[in-house]
């Protein structure tokens, strides 16, 4: 009898040092999972939604608010989308200012936001809701800051394609975020320069912008949190956007995000 009571014992210290042993294992468990999470890098929550329509046409969402960037396409490609507050056009060229779309769309509650070259050849009807903001220039519309941020070639053989001083770029701050789009332009020192952006759409095609080597070489320069490679369909077709994200991989910072520009296109 008294046997017995003594391996009862027995076994009941043995399964409490079981017991024991196996929550210090766990609390061990659990202050190394802790410990790396601390390493761990946390993607910021954006609440800004963006709606690639296509080549460089945009359109972002933030709270009530509803940019579009460069519209094209017509009722096939905005007709089914929210109303615009803000259009912002980035040059004169048809795949950036395309007077047909806007004729298209209800944009009567819209201001819109553009250079000099593009208000001149705005028609009279759009006038009342016509800013003027050019290179160098800051302006605050309905609670937006909007900089405009110059846009051009540098190459000699491409020079005749954008002239310094005719389009904008743009950084649209919303909310806490700052939101580059860079137009028709070449890795030009006023991108390069650029601070503090959380996601930059950048261009890159031939021959009228800049090769993906010079587009990857100046977002490793100004290091946005996020890049977009956009306007990427050139004279010989899509550009390499996969080579585009190895090169901006060489900084592990810096997040590329493809989206899909060119559906009608297949697969990029």
């Amino acid at each position: 009898m008294q046997l017995h009571i003594i391996y009862t014992i027995i076994i009941c210290l043995l399964f409490l040092n079981c017991k024991s042993q196996k929550n210090e294992d766990n609390e061990i468990v659990n202050e190394t999972i802790v410990e790396a999470a601390k390493d761990v890098p946390r993607k910021p929550i954006s609440d800004i939604r963006i709606d690639p329509i296509q080549h460089a046409s945009t359109i972002l969402e933030w709270k009530q608010k509803i940019i579009y960037i460069d519209p094209t396409g017509g009722t096939k490609a905005f007709g089914k989308k929210k109303p615009a507050n803000l259009i912002l056009i980035t040059d004169i060229h048809g795949d950036h200012m395309n007077i047909d779309t806007l004729d298209s769309l209800d944009v009567s509650k819209a201001e819109i936001i553009v250079p000099q070259a593009v208000a001149e050849k705005l028609p009279a009807r759009y006038t009342d809701q016509i800013i003027i903001i050019n290179n160098g220039e800051t302006k605050e519309v309905q609670g937006i800051s909007i900089e405009a941020i110059p846009m051009y070639n540098l190459r000699e053989e491409a020079l005749k394609f954008h002239e310094k001083g005719r389009g904008n770029g743009y950084v649209i701050t919303l909310g806490k975020e700052r939101i580059y789009f860079s137009g028709d332009t070449e890795d030009i020192p006023e991108m390069r320069a650029l601070q503090y952006i959380d996601k930059a759409f950048v261009c890159m095609n031939l021959p009228y912008t800049m090769t993906v080597e010079k587009a990857a070489n100046a977002v490793l320069e100004f290091k946005p949190k996020e890049v977009y490679p956009y306007h990427y369909r050139g004279k010989g077709g899509l550009s390499d956007v996969k080579k585009f994200k190895e090169l901006v991989s060489k900084d592990p910072e810096i997040q590329v995000v493809q989206l899909n520009w060119y559906p009608t296109e297949g697969k990029e």
